[in-house]
């Protein structure tokens, strides 16, 4: 696979008392055939491709009252006369913005110096949205972020017992190809959609653009984005991500100087700038990390025994743990995954290096997120553009982690990238994933229709866990019915099984409600 940095042949690290430093030995910067100025372009790029979190998560969980009509921080989200109270709501995203670049930053530089793997964590998308409008609805924020704490005590234990890395192993090959080929075309399927190349359709789930064409000036800024990406990459210019996603925003920057744009609003401004504005409002300012600690651990299971055991309660919060703990648990696996295999860092088995450390940061990360307010944080399947760009070990984590923890005061400045300047990496990524599918064995049946079925349901249904799940449930069906049960790894029922709970979640959760 030819990407914009090559890739040079593994070379083991020198001896001791070599010119290696300590760094270059314990990042195994060398061995990976990579150099620090690589790691820090790597880190730099995927740090901008997730920098869009720290927008995104506030309006998600910032905005949403929980159960007694507070935001999080406790500030009340209406009057006494019902209407909503602006200021109250901005605080609230201030906070969550600030906490969510903390959590980030420090669990990012974890994995690197931990887990040496070149892999960004944040708030996980669709975990943060389930815990607004799912579950904070049902309870105190602080008790919402409890059972975010409980779930990844739970993936922590896991890892400590040897059962999830167990898990990961029992994959087959042929699966985890299929997961990474999926996660590329899931990733390309976010960038076109955040860039507004791709929109709901009018008669249709999707289509291109407004009406079925292009138009408007953040579509321009993502495709010339784009196009110089393609062009750079071929090339074979250094650092051609960056220069792409920096070169963009300085046009989208000039842009909205100019046309005054503004966000998109519904049907109002469909051609508006989707999430960002790429207007500077100042260069820094000082972060609100008062959202810190406000979790109350066990507050939601306790209520199940105010006045009495409910059985229905108690059995509907452990379903809504069990579908956090799932969510988590394989979409870092598939994260994982296919980074190692697009930086050409699996061994001969298909598993990264320091696979245990790798899972532990990740499962820390998950609690560290309920401690902080902000959901659980997980491995980011962004950072498959910094590997892109070169990135090959934990230094890039290093260089991410603390992009985040400086954009606690440099806020306003980060915030000018448009994610129509950044997503064309994200697009690019998608094309370097795509070629480990001639790995696949199409002429095998029980190894083909999984990897199928994995590839295509991670974009269609917008979640990787949904793809993966598909994926081992076929594969255990298949070799059922051709009488090869015992070549499958009990682990993998297991793992079956559990999927079957988490796609019946629906049937389950009427059932235990009635």
């Amino acid at each position: 696979m030819v990407t914009s940095s090559p890739r040079a042949a593994k070379r083991p690290p020198g001896p001791s008392g070599s010119r290696l430093g300590a760094l270059d030995r314990w990042f195994e910067i060398t061995a990976r055939g990579s150099t620090v100025g690589r790691e820090v372009r790597g880190g730099l790029v995927t740090f901008v491709t997730m920098s869009y979190i720290l927008a995104l998560n506030p309006l998600i969980i910032g905005t949403k009252p929980d159960a007694e009509g507070n935001l999080l921080g406790g500030l009340p989200y209406t009057d006494a006369a019902g209407q909503v109270i602006g200021a109250n709501v901005d605080a609230a995203i201030a906070m969550v913005a600030a906490a969510t670049a903390l959590v980030a930053g420090v669990m990012t530089i974890l994995m690197g110096v931990v887990g040496r793997f070149p892999v960004g964590l944040a708030t996980g998308l669709g975990l943060n949205a389930f815990l607004a409008v799912l579950i904070a609805p049902q309870m105190t924020w602080p008790q919402a972020m409890g059972l975010v704490v409980i779930e990844g005590v739970i993936i922590a234990v896991l890892v400590l017992t040897g059962f999830r890395t167990a898990v990961f192993r029992a994959i087959p090959r042929s699966l985890r190809t299929g997961i990474s080929v999926g996660i590329g075309l899931f990733i390309t399927f976010v960038g076109l959609v955040d860039g507004g190349i791709v929109r709901p359709g009018s008669g249709t789930p999707v289509q291109l653009g407004i009406g079925g064409s292009l138009s408007g000036w953040p579509v321009l800024v993502f495709v010339l984005g784009l196009g110089l990406l393609l062009v750079l990459h071929v090339l074979r210019v250094r650092g051609a991500m960056l220069i792409a996603i920096a070169t963009a925003t300085v046009v989208a920057v000039i842009i909205e100087a100019v046309a005054q744009i503004g966000p998109k609003v519904g049907e109002e401004n469909p051609e508006g700038w989707l999430l960002n504005v790429p207007t500077l409002d100042g260069v820094a300012s000082l972060p609100d990390l008062s959202l810190i600690g406000q979790v109350d651990v066990f507050g939601a299971f306790a209520a199940t025994f105010d006045g009495g055991f409910r059985a229905n309660l108690f059995f509907g919060l452990a379903l809504l743990v069990f579908a956090l703990l799932l969510a988590d648990f394989f979409d870092t696996m598939g994260t994982v995954v296919a980074i190692g295999a697009e930086g050409n860092l699996l061994d001969d088995k298909g598993n990264p290096p320091h696979l245990t450390p790798i899972l532990l940061v990740d499962s820390a990360a998950a609690a560290a997120g309920g401690v902080g307010s902000v959901s659980s944080n997980t491995s980011y399947i962004e950072s498959a553009a910094g590997v892109g760009d070169g990135a090959r070990t934990g230094l890039a984590s290093v260089v991410t982690g603390a992009a985040f923890l400086l954009s606690m005061f440099l806020a306003p400045l980060i915030s000018i990238i448009p994610s129509e300047a950044a997503t064309p990496a994200l697009v690019f990524v998608g094309f370097l994933m795509i070629s480990q599918v001639l790995k696949i064995q199409w002429d095998d049946p029980e190894q083909g229709i999984p990897a199928f079925l994995t590839m295509v349901l991670m974009p269609f249904t917008y979640s990787i866990t949904v793809g993966i799940g598909a994926g081992i449930l076929s594969y255990l069906l298949l070799k059922v019915a051709r009488g090869k049960a015992r070549q499958v790894h009990w682990l993998m029922y297991l793992v079956g099984a559990a999927f079957g709970v988490y796609f019946a979640q629906g049937i389950l959760s009427r059932v235990l409600g009635g």
